[in-house]
């Protein structure tokens, strides 16, 4: 079960990797990241 996990986990993982290369996901990405800062912020 545990190898099973592991390439699921590998797979998975490259998957998000290569769609972040992709510029119209990063840059929802970054929108994500800075609204979360915003709000961080806001509560300090």
């Amino acid at each position: 079960m545990k190898i099973a996990r592991t390439v699921a986990a590998a797979g998975i993982a490259k998957k998000l990797y290569d769609e972040s290369k992709k510029p119209e996901n990063r840059a929802r990405m970054q929108a994500a990241v800075d609204k979360v800062k915003a709000r961080r912020r806001g509560r300090s």
